[in-house]
């Protein structure tokens, strides 16, 4: 799939554009806030923002322009906006606004669900094990506590965007473990 073709699916609500651009633009915005803030966790925290505040805003892209010059744009901003309020906590520099996210995700079985639901549930557990703590987390509470995206929103206190893109990370990192160990 090409860049801009994944970008008008992706404003078409298409689940596999995001996980294309999340895959091919990971990197380079995680880098670019490793550099800035010297961080592992303060960058990768910010780079999930961003994902988060682009798929939700991604029907203003304006596509005369460079797809990862505006994730940098919005990594920066999300950066400078954490700077400004002095908080060691991130979530408080996404604005809290009332009306719905819209679905990041399907509820369909992607591939890395079907790859979870496959494995013998004490070499999963090893597995997850192997993932930070955060994506270890999210991984319990949507898949041994069945919890909704809402509920899991409510109980980590981080808007619904965030969950959405930190699980679908988790999950690819997971399925990357899974594989890996398959080989």
């Amino acid at each position: 799939m090409e860049i801009e073709k994944a970008i008008k699916l992706a404003k078409k609500n298409d689940q596999k554009a995001f996980n294309y651009l999340l895959d091919v633009f990971w990197d380079s915005v995680y880098g670019f806030q490793l550099k800035r803030t010297e961080n592992e966790n303060d960058a990768e925290d910010i780079t999930i923002q961003t994902f988060s505040k682009a798929f939700d805003k991604i029907e203003t892209f304006d596509e005369s322009y460079k797809f990862k010059t505006w994730l940098i744009t919005i990594s920066k901003n999300i950066h400078i906006d954490l700077l400004r309020k002095e908080k060691n906590s991130i979530s408080q520099v996404i604005s809290t606004n009332d009306r719905d996210a819209f679905q990041v995700l399907d509820e369909s079985p992607s591939p890395e669900d079907k790859l979870i639901t496959e494995q013998h549930l004490a070499k999963l557990l090893r597995d997850i094990k192997k993932l930070k703590p955060h994506y270890q987390e999210i991984i319990n509470l949507r898949y041994f506590q069945e919890l909704s995206y809402k509920e899991i929103s409510a109980e980590l206190k981080e808007p619904i965007n965030n969950v959405k893109v930190k699980l679908l990370r988790a999950k690819k990192l997971l399925a990357e473990i899974i594989n890996k160990n398959n080989d």
